[in-house]
């Protein structure tokens, strides 16, 4: 897991409403829909309100338990013991899903498998799969020359995942599918996520970062006291002073090649 689950709930940026009347404006179909990884349920609760049912699913328990409920959302564990054919019962059945969303997780999948999987259960003609993340933030100029060099000294301790994909903004992962209009394999679309936060915020998310902990049970201290001093220059303000704040993000969708 990249985050602490609380601190992940309450830092994660708010996907943009938009995204959410794009998708179902490229299906002809507003039936079901499948939030795969669904963490806290974001994103399901987003696509609930353009599909009669979405079935949000994920292998880790902890978030489950945490997800927002919601009358249209149905949320299900999905085991990695469990099989393909029932994998594939449990979301609806073969040629039966008009959506499928990804948020911030498809880089942890095995994607041959998973696509194969979509293939199978996304409706054709007319279904379509969108995948999403994000990676770097915008403050200003002086917190933005900061955090790259906070950035880079994080990248040897990600993991392979999101060095390889995550951090090339979804460049170089594999997406066998053809676009729709919003991004496509090798160019994702560009996207902004505004959210507003405080400098005590900011850190505490700083501070659940997998490669920050890593690092510190290695004896090194990538959020020492000078780094932090650093951004709370940066900051100009109070630590509780709240300011803007752009996650850069990425998206690509397409359908299932005829």
């Amino acid at each position: 897991m990249l985050y602490e689950p609380d601190t992940y709930m309450e830092a994660r940026p708010t996907y943009p409403l938009e995204w959410y009347s794009k998708l179902p404006a490229l299906t002809p179909h507003h039936n079901l829909a499948w939030d795969v990884g669904t963490g806290n349920g974001q994103a399901a609760i987003g696509v609930s309100e353009h599909y009669k049912q979405v079935i949000a699913t994920d292998v880790n328990m902890a978030q489950l338990e945490r997800a927002t409920p919601h009358p249209r959302v149905r949320y299900l564990p999905t085991p990695q013991t469990m099989n393909d054919n029932e994998l594939v019962s449990l979301i609806g059945g073969e040629n039966s899903v008009d959506l499928i969303t990804v948020a911030t997780a498809v880089h942890w999948f095995d994607l041959s498998h998973f696509y194969f999987i979509v293939s199978r259960v996304l409706r054709k003609p007319g279904g379509v799969l969108a995948v999403w993340s994000y990676f770097d933030m915008a403050v200003s100029p002086e917190f933005d020359s900061l955090f790259k060099k906070f950035h880079d000294s994080l990248l040897p301790f990600w993991p392979k995942e999101v060095r390889d994909y995550v951090h090339e903004g979804y460049k170089t992962l594999s997406f066998p599918f053809e676009s729709v209009g919003l991004g496509s394999e090798g160019n994702p679309l560009p996207l902004e996520i505004h959210k507003q936060l405080s400098l005590n915020g900011i850190l505490k998310l700083f501070r659940s970062f997998s490669p920050v902990n890593v690092a510190k049970s290695q004896g090194l201290d990538l959020l020492s006291p000078e780094v932090v001093k650093g951004f709370e220059n940066a900051w100009d303000g109070p630590l509780t002073l709240v300011r803007d704040v752009t996650y850069k993000a990425f998206m690509l969708a397409g359908k299932v090649r005829s």
